[in-house]
C-alpha cells in the first residue's frame, strides 16, 4: 500500500513551520442563532423529530453558512480546516432518525470544505487542507451505561468500525486530504476508527495522512475512560499518525501539562486545539483572542507543538491572533525515541532494552489455575476479578487471560471478563495479554481492550496465509504479539528448529507486513526437562541458547515463555519446582529472556537455594551430566513439601541463626510467620526500638535491593519482602511511641474517613484518638476519600465498623451515596455518621433508610466509644439497634409532619416582601481601591489578637465561653492546661514560620437586578457585566418583621441610579499545616497533630476578621474611624457583613466557584476547591463583603421549588443538579 504524496508534503511543511488548524465550528453555528426552521430547510420541513442542534445537517440545509465559516477561518490564517462532520455517523445521527443521510452528510461537508480551500489557496497562493472529521460518537465501547452491570456495553467495536468506515469513505470521496479522529474520550472508540481506516486504506491501495486528537477530561490528567496521556499515545501509536494531539474539555492553560507530556513521548508531530478557556456559569467561553493566543504562543515558544488551533469557544478572531503570535516561531522537533515495546492499560508500560525481567501473571488462566477455572465455570466473576487484582498487587506487570475450556462459552467469557476488568482501575492499569489457541477468541478479546495489549499467540502452524492475516489484524488493533516457534511441521524442540522458525517469522513480519520489531515477542517453547526421556535432556539448554540467538540476530524482538512448563515433571514437589524455575530464569534472563508467564508463588531466590539442590537442579537445567535426572530424583524427597507453600523441615535450619541474619532471611524469602518474634528479640538486644528498623531491617532490605538489581530476585518477591518489612515496623511502632508496654488485642477495627469532596478532619481525628485510647484499632483514610476506597478499605482490613465524617453540606449527599453503595454491595457493617453539618434528623431521614444495617449518628468523640462498644457486643447490639431504629422512625415521623410548614410563602410572594431602603437618601461609599489586592506571608503575629478562642475549646469538646471557661468548675483545669499548650504551639508556629498566611481581597462595581441577582462590572463605566452573583431569598415570615431577606437587597438596585460596590475575600493559614500535622501523627504525637489543625483554623478566622477590619477602615474605607476591641468584633458590632457561600445567608456552595474566579484565588492564595466546593488547605475562609449599614446576617431557611427553578434557570444549571446542591434548604423532597 502506497502512502499519499500529501504525507510527504505535509511532513516537510511541518518541519518548516507551525501549521494552523481552524477553530470551533459549533461555536460559530451557535453564534448564528439559527432557528428550527433554519435547520430543517425546505427539504426536511416535515421531518418527524426536532432537528435543531444537528449541526452536521447544515451542510445540506445551510451550506452557505458553513462555507462562510470555513472561509472566515481560512482568511484568519488556518492552514487546515475541519469538516462539519463531528456527528456524521449512523450512531450519532440515530438521535435524529437520519442514519440514511450519513454518506451524503460526509460527502457534502467534505465537498464544501474542499471548494473553499481550493478557492482561498488560488487567491493567496498558500496551500490549504481539508481534514475529514471522525467524531467520538455518542457511545462508549469501554464504559458501561448501567452501574448495576459493569460488563454491559451500549455499542460494539464492530458497529463503531462499520460506522467509521462508511463515514471516512464518504469524506475521502468528497475531497478530504486527511482524516482527523478527534475528541477521543474513550480510546477503544478511537481504535475502532483506526481499524476502519486501515481497512479502507488497504481497500483503496493508498494511505492518507491521519491526525489523532484525544481529550483529557479534567485535572486528573486522564481521558474519560481512564487513560493517562502516555497510555493513550501508546494505544494509538500503531496508526502511524501524521500527528497526535489533545483538544476540548480544557482551556489552553489547563491543557498545557498534558500537551507538554505528549510532546516528549510522541515520535510524531503534536497538535493542540484547546477550548477558549473554561466555560462560565452560562456555558459560554469568556477567554478573549488575545488571552488565548498569549497562552498558546507559549506552547510554541516552548517547542511543544507543530499544529495549533482552537476548539469550543474559539472564533476566527482567536485563530487570527494565534496565527499571528506563532508566525515566526519554530515548530517542535520530533524526538527520536529508542526502540521499545510500548504497552498500556490505563497507564503506560514500556519495555526497553535495559528493562528488568517482566513478570506476566498466570493465575487468570483457566488452563493453569484450577481455582480460576472453577470461578469462571460457576460465573463467580467477582471473585475472579480478585484473582486478577492479586496478580497485579503481587507484582505482575502484565496479566495473561485465558478462557480456553471445553465447559465454557470461551468467547463470551473472555469478553465479559475483559469488560469487567475495564471497570476496575486497579487491575486495568496494567496491560492485558489475551491468551488463546483460538483466533476468534483472541479477536473478540482485542475488541474489548482500549490499551495496547499483547496477543498470545500466533504462529506459522497453519501456514503463511493465516499467519499474515492474523498478524495484519493484530497490527490494526495495535497489539504486540507473541509468536510461537511452531510451523507447518510442528513445535520446534531443538535449537536449530527454534531459530529457523523465529527467523522466518521475523522476516515475514518486519520485511513484508511492516510489523514493528519491538512489538514481536518470540516464544521458542519451554518444554519439561528431567522427564527420564533422553531427547528431553537438552530442552532447557536449547531454549536458553535460542534466546541468546534471537537477542543477537533479530533486532529489537523480545523473548518470552511459560516458565512453569520446565518443571512439570516434578509437579507435587513445590520446593524442587521453585528451584528449577529459579535456576532456569537465572540463566535464561542472562541470555536475553525479556518476560515470562510466572506464578509469583513459585519463585525461589537463586542465591538462597540449598547448595545440594541448586547443584542438582543446574545439572538438569544445563544438561551438565547424563545422570542429572537420576541424581535430582534421588534428593528430591528431601525437599518435598506438602504443596501448601508453608515452611518445610529443611528450611527451618535458618531459625538457629543469629537474629539479624534471621531477619535478613525472612525479608529475602518473604516469610512473615516469625518476623514479630524476631523483631521482639532484636528489640530486647537493642538500646532503642528504632535501632531495629535502622539496623537489621534496613540491612535486609538492602540485600533484597541488590538481589533484585542482579536479576536474582523478581518484582513479586520484592513486594513480599516489603510486606514483611511493614509487619515488623508495625510491631515496633508501639514501642517507639512508648504508649503501650505490650501488644493488646484491639476491641474492634474501625475504618474512618472524611468523605469525597470534603477536606475537614479535626473532629474525625479527635474521635480516632479517643477510640485508639480505648483500645480500638483505627484505620484513618484521611480526607476527600471516595466511597469505593472507603468500602474497599473496610473489606481489606476486615473492619468491624465504618465511620464517615464531613463538615460542608455537600458531604451529606455523599454520605447518602456511601450508604446506598454499602447496600448495593451487600455489606453488613454498622455505619457511624459524624461532623459539624450532620444531625440525627438528617441521618434518620436521609441516610438510614438507604441501608438495612445499623446507621448511627454520633454527636461527639465522647459518645463514639459507647456506640462502638454496644455495636460490637453480641449481648447489647440487638437491643441497642432496635432502640435506635425506633428512635429514628419517630424522628422521620416528626420531620414529615413538620416539613410542609418550612416555607409559608411562595417565591413571588417572598420577592414582594424584600427588604427595602430609601436609596435616594443613601449613597454607597466608594472604595479607596477597586480590583484585587494580594497578601503573601502575612504577619501571623498581627493575627493573634484577632483569635476567637471559644470555638477552639469547642473543637476539643470543652464547653464554655472564653475566657470564663478557664475558671469553670468542671473543665477549668483542662481548659487552662490546653490553653497553655496552645499558646506554646502558637508561639512555635510563628517563631519557626511553620505555617504561611496568604490572602486576596477584591472590590468591584456592582448593582442588583431582578431582586436576587447582583451584577458585577468590569469597571466604573458599568457597561460590561463580568459576573452575576445569584442569591437566595427567605420564604418564611413567622416570628420576624415580615421581611424576606436576600443578600442582593443590600446592594443598590440598578434602576436606583446609585453606584454601588461588592467585595470578596479568600484567606488561608493552611499552607504547611498538613505536612506538619502528619509529621506529628507519624511520630505518634496525635495531640500536637490535632493542636496544629485547631490553631490554624482559628488563625484563618482571625485573618478573615483582620482583613474585614482593614477593608472597613482602609481599602473600602466606609468607617475609617472605627475603634472596636476583639470582643466587639466577635460580637459583630461593626458595620457591614462578610457572609460565606455555603453558610446560612448564602447556602449555595456553587457560588464559591464564582468567588474564586473573581479573586483568581487559586493563583493568588494557593487555595483550591474540591468537587464539593470545600477549600484546600482546610484552614481557610472565603466570602463576600457588604457595606450597607443595615446589612446583617440571617438564615434563608427552607425554600420552595419555584425559587429553586428560578435559580436554576438564571445560573443556568439543570434543576436536578441545583436541587442536589441546595438539598439542605429545600422545603420539599425532589424525589
Amino acid at each position: 500500500m502506497a502512502d499519499s504524496a500529501l504525507i510527504a508534503t505535509l511532513t516537510q511543511r511541518l518541519t518548516q513551520r507551525i501549521l494552523i488548524l481552524d477553530g470551533g465550528m459549533g461555536t460559530m453555528l451557535q453564534n448564528a442563532s439559527l432557528s428550527e426552521e433554519d435547520f430543517r430547510g425546505e427539504r426536511f420541513s416535515d421531518w418527524p423529530s426536532d432537528l435543531k442542534g444537528n449541526n452536521d445537517l447544515l451542510a445540506l440545509t445551510c451550506p452557505d453558512l458553513v462555507t462562510r465559516i470555513h472561509r472566515d477561518y481560512l482568511e484568519a490564517g488556518a492552514d487546515i480546516i475541519e469538516t462539519n462532520t463531528f456527528n456524521s455517523t449512523q450512531l450519532s445521527q440515530s438521535d435524529y432518525g437520519m442514519e440514511a443521510l450519513v454518506v451524503e452528510l460526509n460527502y457534502e461537508s467534505a465537498r464544501l470544505a474542499r471548494q473553499v480551500c481550493d478557492a482561498v489557496a488560488a487567491e493567496t497562493g498558500v496551500p490549504r487542507y481539508v481534514a475529514g472529521v471522525l467524531g467520538p460518537t455518542s457511545r462508549t465501547a469501554s464504559l458501561s451505561p448501567d452501574v448495576n452491570d459493569p460488563a454491559k456495553r451500549n455499542v460494539t467495536f464492530d458497529a463503531l468500525r462499520e460506522n467509521y468506515y462508511e463515514a471516512a469513505e464518504a469524506l475521502i470521496a468528497g475531497g478530504a486530504d486527511l482524516i482527523m479522529i478527534e475528541t477521543i474520550f474513550d480510546t477503544l472508540n478511537a481504535k475502532a476508527a483506526i481499524y476502519a481506516l486501515e481497512e479502507l486504506f488497504d481497500d483503496r491501495g493508498e494511505r492518507l495522512p491521519v491526525m489523532i486528537s484525544g481529550t483529557i477530561t479534567d485535572a486528573s490528567g486522564r481521558t474519560l475512560s481512564g487513560q493517562t496521556t502516555e497510555a493513550f499515545w501508546n494505544s494509538v501509536r500503531h496508526a502511524q499518525p501524521l500527528s497526535v494531539g489533545l483538544n476540548c474539555a480544557l482551556g489552553a492553560e489547563e491543557l498545557r501539562p498534558y500537551v507538554e507530556e505528549l510532546s516528549k513521548k510522541a515520535d510524531t508531530f503534536v497538535s493542540a486545539h484547546p477550548n477558549a478557556g473554561l466555560p462560565n456559569e452560562f456555558g459560554e467561553y469568556d477567554q478573549t483572542a488575545e488571552e488565548m493566543s498569549e497562552i498558546v504562543s507559549e506552547f510554541a515558544a516552548s517547542g511543544m507543538v507543530n499544529i495549533i488551533g482552537g476548539c469550543c469557544g474559539s472564533t476566527p478572531d482567536h485563530i487570527r491572533a494565534i496565527a499571528d503570535s506563532v508566525r515566526h516561531m519554530a515548530p517542535r522537533v520530533v524526538p527520536e525515541l529508542s526502540h521499545a515495546c510500548r504497552l498500556s492499560g490505563l497507564e503506560p508500560f514500556n519495555i526497553q532494552a535495559d528493562s528488568l525481567f517482566v513478570n506476566v501473571g498466570e493465575r487468570t488462566n483457566v488452563t493453569g489455575s484450577a481455582r480460576f477455572k472453577r470461578l469462571i465455570v460457576e460465573e463467580d466473576f467477582t471473585t475472579a476479578l480478585e484473582v486478577a487484582l492479586e496478580q497485579v498487587e503481587n507484582g505482575a506487570q502484565v496479566i495473561d487471560i485465558n478462557m480456553d475450556e471445553g465447559m465454557l462459552e470461551s468467547k463470551e467469557a473472555m469478553e465479559r471478563f475483559l469488560n469487567l476488568i475495564a471497570g476496575e482501575p486497579d487491575i486495568a492499569r496494567v496491560p492485558i495479554m489475551i491468551d488463546s489457541s483460538k483466533w476468534e477468541i483472541i479477536e473478540a478479546g482485542l475488541k474489548c481492550v482500549q490499551g495496547k495489549a499483547v496477543v498470545n499467540s500466533i504462529s506459522l502452524k497453519e501456514g503463511e496465509a493465516a499467519f499474515r492475516e492474523q498478524a495484519t489484524k493484530c497490527r490494526r488493533f495495535g497489539a504486540a504479539i507473541v509468536v510461537m516457534a511452531f510451523d507447518e511441521e510442528g513445535q520446534a524442540d531443538t535449537f536449530a528448529r527454534k531459530t529457523e522458525i523465529c527467523q522466518r517469522a521475523y522476516r515475514l513480519l518486519v520485511d513484508e507486513i511492516g510489523f514493528p520489531a519491538e512489538d514481536i515477542i518470540f516464544d521458542p517453547n519451554i518444554f519439561a526437562i528431567a522427564t527420564g526421556i533422553e531427547e528431553h535432556n537438552n530442552y532447557a539448554v536449547d531454549f536458553i541458547e535460542a534466546t541468546q540467538w534471537i537477542r543477537d540476530n533479530l533486532p529489537h524482538a523480545m523473548i518470552s515463555g511459560g516458565v512453569s512448563n520446565v518443571s512439570f515433571s516434578f509437579r507435587g514437589n513445590n520446593a524442587v519446582r521453585e528451584a528449577i524455575h529459579s535456576a532456569f530464569l537465572y540463566h535464561a534472563i542472562r541470555a536475553g529472556l525479556s518476560m515470562g508467564i510466572v506464578n509469583a508463588g513459585q519463585l525461589a531466590v537463586y542465591d538462597d537455594l540449598p547448595a545440594e539442590l541448586r547443584d542438582a537442579v543446574e545439572d538438569v537445567v544445563l544438561n551438565r551430566r547424563s545422570d542429572g535426572t537420576e541424581r535430582l530424583l534421588d534428593i528430591a524427597d528431601k525437599f518435598k513439601g506438602d504443596g501448601s507453600g508453608g515452611p518445610k523441615k529443611e528450611d527451618l535450619e535458618w531459625r538457629s541463626w543469629p537474629v539479624n541474619k534471621r531477619i535478613e532471611h525472612a525479608l529475602v524469602k518473604g516469610i512473615t510467620v516469625y518476623i514479630e518474634g524476631d523483631a521482639e528479640e532484636a528489640r530486647s538486644q537493642a538500646e532503642r526500638p528504632i535501632e531495629v528498623i535502622e539496623g537489621p531491617l534496613m540491612d535486609g532490605m538492602n540485600v533484597v535491593g541488590d538481589l533484585f538489581g542482579d536479576g536474582k530476585m523478581f518484582l513479586p518477591q520484592v513486594v513480599k519482602s516489603a510486606r514483611v518489612m511493614k509487619q515488623a515496623v508495625a510491631y515496633l511502632i508501639p514501642f517507639i511511641e512508648a504508649e503501650k508496654s505490650e501488644k493488646v488485642k484491639a476491641k474492634g477495627k474501625i475504618v474512618m474517613a472524611t468523605v469525597k469532596g470534603d477536606v475537614h478532619d479535626i473532629g474525625k481525628n479527635i474521635v480516632g484518638v479517643v477510640l485508639q485510647c480505648n483500645n480500638y484499632e483505627v484505620i484513618d483514610l484521611g480526607v476527600m476519600v471516595p466511597a469505593d476506597k472507603i468500602l474497599q478499605a473496610a473489606k481489606d482490613h476486615n473492619a468491624d465498623i465504618i465511620g464517615l465524617s464531613g463538615l460542608i453540606t455537600p458531604s451529606l449527599d455523599e454520605m447518602v451515596s456511601v450508604a446506598k453503595e454499602m447496600q448495593r454491595r451487600g455489606m453488613d457493617l454498622p455505619l457511624l455518621i459524624g461532623g459539624a453539618t450532620t444531625s440525627k434528623a438528617h441521618t434518620a431521614v436521609k441516610i438510614e433508610p438507604q441501608y438495612e444495617h445499623p446507621v448511627i449518628y454520633v454527636t461527639d468523640a465522647s459518645r463514639a466509644v459507647g456506640v462502638a462498644g454496644r455495636l460490637l457486643s453480641s449481648a447489647q447490639k440487638p437491643t441497642y439497634v432496635a432502640e435506635i431504629r425506633e428512635e429514628y422512625e419517630k424522628v422521620r415521623e416528626r420531620n414529615a409532619k413538620r416539613r410542609p410548614k418550612a416555607a409559608d410563602l411562595d417565591y413571588t410572594q417572598a420577592r414582594k416582601r424584600r427588604f427595602r431602603t430609601d436609596w435616594s437618601n443613601h449613597t454607597p461609599a466608594q472604595p479607596t481601591m477597586v480590583g484585587l489586592k494580594t497578601f503573601d506571608n502575612y504577619d501571623l503575629e498581627e493575627l493573634v489578637a484577632f483569635i476567637d478562642w471559644t470555638p477552639f475549646f469547642m473543637s476539643w469538646q470543652l464547653a464554655g465561653k472564653y475566657p470564663k471557661i478557664l475558671n469553670d468548675d468542671v473543665v477549668g483545669e483542662a481548659a487552662r492546661n490546653l490553653f497553655e499548650d496552645a499558646k506554646s504551639m502558637l508561639r512555635k508556629l510563628i517563631d519557626e514560620k511553620r505555617v504561611q498566611a496568604r490572602g486576596v481581597i477584591g472590590l468591584w462595581p456592582a448593582n442588583s437586578v431582578d431582586d436576587d441577582v447582583i451584577e458585577v462590572y468590569a469597571d466604573e463605566s458599568r457597561s460590561e457585566v463580568v459576573e452575576r452573583l445569584h442569591h437566595i431569598r427567605q420564604q418564611t415570615t413567622k416570628g420576624r418583621d415580615g421581611i424576606c431577606y436576600s443578600l442582593a437587597d443590600f446592594i443598590a438596585p440598578k434602576e436606583s441610579g446609585k453606584a454601588d460596590w461588592i467585595g470578596g475575600f479568600a484567606v488561608t493559614t493552611g499552607h504547611g499545616v498538613d505536612e506538619l500535622s502528619k509529621a506529628y501523627g507519624a511520630a505518634g504525637d496525635d495531640y500536637n497533630a490535632i493542636m496544629v489543625q485547631a490553631l490554624t483554623d482559628r488563625l484563618a478566622e482571625a485573618f478573615a476578621e483582620r482583613m474585614h477590619e482593614r477593608v472597613r477602615k482602609e481599602f473600602w474605607g466606609y468607617v475609617p474611624e472605627e475603634v472596636l476591641d476583639n470582643d466587639a468584633l466577635i460580637a459583630e458590632k461593626y458595620q457591614g457583613i462578610r457572609p460565606a457561600p455555603g453558610y446560612p445567608a448564602c447556602p449555595d456552595h456553587t457560588e464559591k466557584a464564582t468567588l474564586f474566579r473573581m479573586l483568581n484565588a487559586t493563583e493568588n492564595t494557593g487555595l483550591a476547591l474540591t468537587e464539593s466546593f470545600a477549600m484546600w488547605p482546610a484552614a481557610a475562609v472565603a466570602g463576600w463583603y457588604f457595606a450597607h449599614p443595615q446589612s446583617k446576617y440571617f438564615s434563608t431557611g427552607k425554600i420552595t421549588r419555584d425559587q429553586v427553578e428560578a435559580i436554576a434557570a438564571r445560573k443556568p444549571m439543570p434543576l436536578e443538579e441545583m436541587e442536589r446542591w441546595l438539598s439542605p434548604v429545600l422545603s420539599y423532597d425532589p424525589s
